[in-house]
């Protein structure tokens, strides 16, 4: 009885782990959102009996104590968090180049796609909420790596390419932190490729059926020497 703890769950890939993870009654899903207020008919729509839905804004380290709270309620003494993973994200003025950033953008983005699951681990963990062989995947992007980054023409994201390199670095410093807590617990980074959703846009090819599949596939594979780990949903390693 596996229990999966996603954020962002409400659209997109977020909701696409939902959906394929609601096929099993044997998994329990935490669907943590933004905020309780958001139109829920999609999310609903695919939920299953053993799916809560529970408040998550990730720009917000008020919202996410809130948000253990309820992970405690929820699982009580004998379940943990087997699966966590941090998909809320966001991409703020993706016209912006390195020469233009706007600072309360790039801090936006820094707060939510950074901030957000150093805090959501951390507060997790405190409260003893994390199993000992915890899977801990953040989603990253093939713009978080600089050998990638440096080969796209024309330039473009340079905020939340900064804000992805952070998480990039996040995942390498919580890999190594978790260990003395939880000697069991792998964390890695993950590229979804680019996905047919809104954050993806106009021109994105992969249906988010095809990568979450593949994404659970490599999650649901994950060993000890894989932690910390830079992964494309293909399963492929990518470059830092």
């Amino acid at each position: 009885m596996p229990v999966y703890c996603i954020t962002g769950a409400n659209r997109g890939i977020g909701l696409e782990f939902v959906r394929q993870l609601a096929q099993s009654s044997e998994n329990t899903i935490l669907a943590g959102i933004r905020t309780l207020t958001s139109d829920l008919t999609d999310l609903k729509a695919v939920a299953s009996p053993s799916t809560h839905i529970l408040e998550c804004d990730s720009s917000s380290v008020q919202s996410i104590h809130g948000f253990v709270k309820e992970v405690a309620r929820v699982l009580g003494s004998d379940k943990k968090v087997d699966y966590l993973l941090n998909v809320a994200g966001v991409n703020i003025a993706s016209w912006q180049s390195s020469l233009t950033l706007g600072p309360d953008d790039l801090q936006a983005q820094i707060a939510i796609n950074v901030i957000g699951p150093a805090k959501i681990v951390e507060l997790l963990l405190d409260a003893g909420l994390l199993s000992k062989d915890v899977r801990v995947l953040n989603m990253t992007s093939g713009l978080g790596s600089m050998q990638r980054s440096s080969e796209i023409k024309p330039r473009k994201c340079a905020g939340y390419s900064i804000s992805k390199a952070g998480l990039n670095m996040l995942t390498v410093h919580q890999s190594e932190d978790l260990k003395p807590h939880l000697p069991g617990a792998v964390v890695i980074c993950m590229d979804p490729g680019w996905v047919k959703t809104r954050m993806g846009g106009e021109g994105a090819m992969l249906e988010p059926s095809h990568s979450v599949g593949s994404m659970l596939g490599v999650l649901h594979g994950l060993k000890e020497g894989d932690n910390g780990k830079f992964y494309h949903y293909t399963g492929e390693v990518v470059p830092w």
